[in-house]
């Protein structure tokens, strides 16, 4: 009888390390792709700074966020400069065309003041700034604005990111990309090892299977206006071997769904609306 009891013991010990090893090796194959969803600061924290200036990229770095993003144009001689609107109007305390000015008339404006006295002197930083302070210390998200205004800006920006050595393969520091998925291309072809992102605005069509199939082609990101985003549609993106982080969060309603419908990566003007694991 205790031969027996010994036997049936040594059978259940056995069963509970198979069962065991079977599970553990089940959490290990689903947990093999990360949970951590990208918090982005867009145009730095935004919500808290002025966009696009030092003081909002040095909150988004303190706020601990992931990554933070920034647009960048052209000046009048050539200068990548870190700034949204194609005119300089709305804010700065000047008025006229990025485009049309040099880069020390861009440098004579308050970038700052429009927002807060606070920032009262807050400059129009140069793209090579930003990524010298902050290589190393936190993830650049950077899309080219309007590149039909300024013909080769997509040289330039590589040749700012090969200067400083950041274009290797893998390197998860630099992401690249632009509404106008031409000029992503264009800039793919010169740096593949960057990964790039195409941006899209809302749409009431959403996005087709054919055109992910051709932004997977290039591409490694699908970032659309946050209003088109759904579980379904996050599932179509990940099908083609895509990730997705879409723009622009501004509160915690949007920022909790996001999370629920499975995106990678949230662009938000206020880094601390989004909780960096999903819920």
């Amino acid at each position: 009888m205790k031969k027996l009891a010994s036997i049936v013991l040594l059978l259940g010990l056995t069963a509970m390390v198979f069962i065991g090893s079977g599970v553990q090796v089940a959490a290990e194959e689903s947990g093999s792709k990360s949970n951590k969803v990208l918090n982005i600061a867009h145009r730095g924290a935004s919500g808290y700074a002025p966009e696009n200036t030092m003081a909002a990229f040095e909150q988004a770095f303190e706020m601990k966020a992931d990554m933070f993003e920034l647009d960048v144009q052209m000046s009048k001689d050539g200068e990548l400069v870190v700034i949204h609107d194609t005119k300089v109007d709305r804010t700065t305390d000047g008025a006229g065309k990025v485009k049309d000015l040099t880069y020390d008339e861009l440098q004579e404006l308050d970038a700052g003041s429009w927002f807060s006295e606070k920032f009262e002197g807050e400059k129009i930083p140069k793209l090579g700034e930003v990524l010298d302070e902050y290589r190393g210390k936190i993830a650049i998200l950077i899309e080219i604005k309007s590149p039909s205004l300024y013909p080769g800006i997509e040289q330039k920006v590589a040749d700012a990111l090969e200067a400083r050595n950041m274009d290797k393969p893998n390197n998860n520091k630099i992401i690249v990309q632009s509404f106008n998925h031409e000029s992503v291309k264009n800039f793919h072809s010169i740096l593949p090892g960057v990964p790039v992102g195409v941006l899209v605005g809302y749409s009431e069509n959403g996005i087709s299977d054919r055109q992910l199939e051709n932004f997977a082609a290039y591409a490694q990101y699908v970032n659309p206006n946050k209003a088109m985003i759904d579980s379904e549609l996050v599932d179509r993106i990940h099908a083609y071997g895509l990730e997705t982080h879409p723009y622009t969060v501004r509160d915690r309603v949007a920022a909790q769904y996001l999370l629920n419908a499975g995106v990678d990566g949230i662009i938000t003007d206020y880094p601390d609306y989004v909780d960096p694991h999903k819920q």
